[in-house]
């Protein structure tokens, strides 16, 4: 009956014990998934503002043109139409 209640007593020990070891490894991956994420975040790169409207977004997905920086496309064809009537305002004053 002894020997029956040692071996009961180290196979909880020993399943214990593992259990914490998995709740440790758990919360190891975890903190190791979280930095990546915030790596990943932190190398969005540099952020530029939107000429039409101020707003800042990341270099990688702004859009340039003619050395000015958009949020999107809409943007940028707003602004360059804009450009455009104004060359021709100018261009008409000159004359």
């Amino acid at each position: 009956m002894n020997l029956l209640l040692i071996r009961l007593i180290i196979f909880a020990v020993l399943f214990l014990a593992g259990l914490k070891l998995y709740r440790m490894y758990r919360e190891y991956k975890l903190g190791q998934e979280e930095l990546l994420e915030g790596d990943q975040r932190q190398e969005g790169g540099k952020m530029v503002r939107c000429t039409w409207c101020k707003v800042h977004v990341p270099e990688n997905d702004a859009l340039r043109e003619k050395g000015e920086w958009f949020c999107c496309s809409a943007h940028r064809d707003k602004y360059l139409e804009e450009q455009k009537t104004q060359d021709q305002g100018t261009d008409d004053g000159k004359e």
